[in-house]
């Protein structure tokens, strides 16, 4: 009788605390692991990551800057398409023009009203095109990608007064009055210049005044970085071109940019009027037009090569980037995942174990001195 008053005296009453508190511990591994299931994570903070919180303190800063470098990549090589397709078709301007001069130097003088106001029309095209934008930054802006590089395009053949096109038509109407060497040089003075304070330029403020101007960069790596935009005036990626106004036929006629050398051509070639086809000089003015569209070709064929080689270098960027997140990811997850077939086996034995403790703490509950003295 004595070990059934024990069971109900001091030692059972500490029996029952001690199922008591194993059943509250394991409550705790049963939450632990129903949360571990649910988030498929170790824990929901570092502490409970134990030796695993070192890897993923020290990796996941590493992964995030791999993402933002990747981020940074696509961005860049997007503008750089959009850069070289608006490339692509100012060259076919200027391709086109290069051909159709060939009729303004032959006995069709009549062509030329028309070939004219063809080159007013595709100045205002190429104009239009420099402005092209991706995700509303202007790709041919250099740094300075909130503003247009060419400001107001639609109307930078209108000839007024004062402004790139009315100064250089102008110049050419000057043609006979003064000999083709004399207009070249103007028409060339225009183009070339840098300021705001002298000749009216086609550009911003910014890129009117930064010559070079600077060009837009990313950080690709943690002490990388890569050249990704282009300049409306000023070449890219090449160096500059060299040469001035060569008359008649000499091997160089450029302002050293070959997109002025397009816009000075085109604006050169929307002056011209059949009334100046047997003017002294008009055929050495042509011939110096062709030979600057010649060279702005070229270079500007140049210049999307060396932009078609950076997009290739940061494509293989993106990929070694690409998987050097992948290999740092695999190891994080191996610090802060679970092996989600283990949990989920030992949240059934737990489950288990926690019923099994519920049955016997109310057993032990249950029982009383009563129910083991004798009836009668």
């Amino acid at each position: 009788m004595s070990g059934s008053i024990t069971m109900t005296g001091v030692t059972g009453y500490a029996t029952l605390a001690r199922l008591i508190q194993d059943s509250e511990a394991t409550h705790r591994r049963l939450d632990n692991l129903t949360n571990q299931v649910s988030t498929g994570l170790v824990a929901d903070n570092y502490a409970g990551l134990g030796n695993g919180a070192s890897v993923s303190l020290d990796l996941r800063p590493q992964i995030a800057n791999l993402r933002t470098w990747q981020n940074n990549v696509d961005a860049a090589t997007g503008r750089m398409t959009v850069a070289q397709s608006a490339l692509t078709q100012i060259q076919s301007v200027a391709a086109d023009f290069y051909t159709q001069l060939n009729n303004v130097q032959g006995v069709n003088a009549s062509a030329v009203d028309t070939i004219a106001a063809s080159a007013r029309d595709a100045l205002r095209q190429v104009a239009g095109l420099l402005d092209t934008q991706d995700g509303g930054v202007y790709v041919f802006a250099g740094q300075d990608t909130a503003n247009a590089p060419v400001p107001d395009p639609d109307h930078i053949a209108d000839g007024t007064p004062g402004t790139f096109f009315g100064e250089i038509q102008a110049d050419v109407g000057q043609l006979g009055v003064q000999t083709a060497a004399w207009v070249a040089q103007a028409t060339f003075g225009v183009a070339s210049y840098t300021g705001i304070a002298g000749p009216p330029s086609p550009f911003s403020d910014y890129l009117s005044t930064t010559d070079p101007p600077d060009l837009p960069t990313v950080q690709v790596g943690q002490n990388s970085t890569e050249t990704t935009g282009l300049s409306a005036s000023h070449n890219g990626l090449i160096p500059l071109s060299v040469g001035g106004p060569v008359i008649p036929g000499g091997p160089n006629s450029t302002t050293g940019s070959y997109m002025r050398d397009i816009l000075r051509a085109l604006a050169t070639i929307g002056s011209l009027s059949t009334a100046q086809v047997n003017t002294p000089g008009f055929q050495d003015l042509v011939q110096d037009t062709r030979i600057s569209l010649s060279g702005a070709i070229g270079a500007m064929a140049q210049d999307a090569g060396v932009l078609g080689n950076v997009q290739s270098s940061l494509t293989a960027t993106q990929s070694r980037l690409a998987d050097t997140e992948t290999a740092l990811t695999g190891l994080v997850s191996s610090a802060e995942d679970v092996d989600m077939a283990a949990t989920l086996s030992r949240l059934s034995v737990v489950q288990t174990q926690m019923q099994a403790s519920y049955q016997l703490i109310a057993t032990l509950n249950g029982l009383s001195l009563v129910k083991f003295l004798p009836v009668g």
